[in-house]
């Protein structure tokens, strides 16, 4: 955290705001990583890659530097080494080097007497990050290696400051032993377990989104077989009566036709079942609305015969169009239909219903149904992170639904109450018709 520069680096004043203004800024520059990866990939289903962590750390290792605190002319601090550490630690060696390369670069850059005591103590300080983030991968006590960390962080430049100017630590005494654990004991201990904690919620609601699918897929397989069954059942009969040979030409071109048909049917019923138990790369492009909601509606026709819903839908007589993603767009479309068909199927005469229709600048998917209904806690607690109103369910699937949604800078209103049913009303942007 130590480096020595010339003067012409300009430094603030020695009074105490100046101190916790300037380090403060350290801590914000070390917390940096974890509010940029709350902020990026707050909306994404994926979780922090190397590169994130290689641009993020450069950026804030290149603040740090630049921005440093001081009491006196020609000694700063920064946080340099928090962010090399844990920038291996979350990176690996590489992103490690990577750091290194740039900090020697810039140290270069800024010159100055302190130059050489700035490398030597690098010279222990980056050995000691590969054996700490080594252990820290391996060790059950994760927060001791973090302790060992910031202590060390701490005490290596200061041991170093001591051998090469005694005066300035014993002038400065009171400013050392209390900056220098803030910026590299506090630095440490709340970057890495913030990120930790973030990077694990995430990992957790990635987990139980692609759990939430899988009961999705597992329950429309079982309506599955029945929906094959039939067309395969119409293909055989029509094959048999072929093969008896006692049909005219013109006859038998029509079962081949009629058969063909059905195992045409067969093949986009078992593509949109695959569709969305497939994983998919989040993109967007203009989307047909009304094909993509025919098709899920096709799909999870026979899981509502089998729960003894109606599942019908309106469409719009020309085509709308919305900018997205068509494997978001369709998982969340298959959560809230499976949501609306599972609170029906304990009525009489359950039925779930969709309607489709342009509003303004936007398009507007009504899901509605006859079902349970809600009361308005539960409502209010709608959409929440494992949050559900089923006794098995995580509440992920309309989290995830909801993220989406507004990923595609859509909204999500609904309407319900005991026993009268809910209404979901999903708002989009409308495309233009011309890419």
């Amino acid at each position: 955290m130590v480096n020595l520069a010339n003067d012409s680096i300009s430094f603030k004043g020695v009074g105490l705001l100046p101190v916790i203004k300037d380090v403060l800024l350290q801590l914000l520059f070390a917390l940096m990583p974890f509010v940029a990866y709350n902020i990026y990939y707050r909306k994404l289903t994926v979780n922090y890659s190397r590169n994130f962590i290689i641009v993020i750390c450069s950026l804030c290792m290149l603040l740090s530097m630049t921005f440093a605190s001081s009491v006196q002319s020609g000694v700063i601090f920064d946080v340099r080494y928090v962010i090399m550490f844990f920038g291996m630690l979350f990176g690996g060696f590489t992103t490690g080097v990577i750091l290194l390369v740039e900090f020697l670069i810039y140290r270069l850059y800024i010159g100055g007497a302190g130059m050489i005591d700035a490398i030597i103590i690098l010279i222990f300080t980056f050995p000691l990050s590969i054996l700490l983030s080594f252990l820290y991968h391996r060790s059950k006590h994760k927060l001791w290696i973090i302790f060992i960390a910031g202590i060390s962080f701490s005490l290596l430049p200061l041991l170093l400051l001591y051998i090469t100017k005694p005066d300035y630590i014993v002038n400065n005494f009171v400013f050392n032993i209390l900056a220098m654990p803030v910026h590299n004991s506090l630095g440490i201990w709340l970057l890495v377990t913030l990120f930790n904690k973030s990077v694990s919620d995430k990992e957790f609601y990635l987990r139980y989104i692609q759990n939430e699918k899988a009961e999705a897929v597992n329950h429309v397989a079982a309506s599955l077989a029945h929906e094959v069954r039939n067309p395969l059942t119409t293909v055989l009969g029509f094959l048999q009566l072929i093969k008896s040979g006692t049909f005219p030409q013109e006859k038998t071109e029509r079962f081949l036709e009629i058969s063909m048909e059905e195992i045409r049917r067969t093949e986009q019923i078992l593509s949109e079942y695959l569709s969305i138990s497939k994983p998919h790369l989040p993109f967007q492009q203009r989307i047909e609305l009304s094909a993509q909601i025919k098709s899920v509606v096709e799909l999870m026709t026979s899981y509502a015969n089998m729960s003894n819903v109606t599942l019908s839908a309106d469409y719009p007589q020309l085509p709308i169009y919305i900018l997205g993603s068509p494997a978001e767009l369709k998982q969340l479309l298959v959560n809230f239909i499976k949501n609306a068909i599972e609170a029906s199927k304990d009525v009489d005469r359950g039925t779930v219903h969709i309607t489709i229709y342009e509003e303004a600048e936007q398009v507007a998917i009504e899901i509605k149904d006859n079902g349970v209904g809600m009361t308005p806690e539960q409502l209010s607690r709608l959409g929440s992170i494992y949050y559900s109103t089923k006794m098995s369910g995580t509440g992920l699937g309309l989290t995830f639904s909801y993220q989406a949604i507004r990923a595609m800078n859509g909204s999500v209103s609904v309407r319900s109450s005991p026993r009268s049913g809910t209404e979901f009303l999903i708002t989009l942007p409308h495309a233009n018709i011309n890419p």
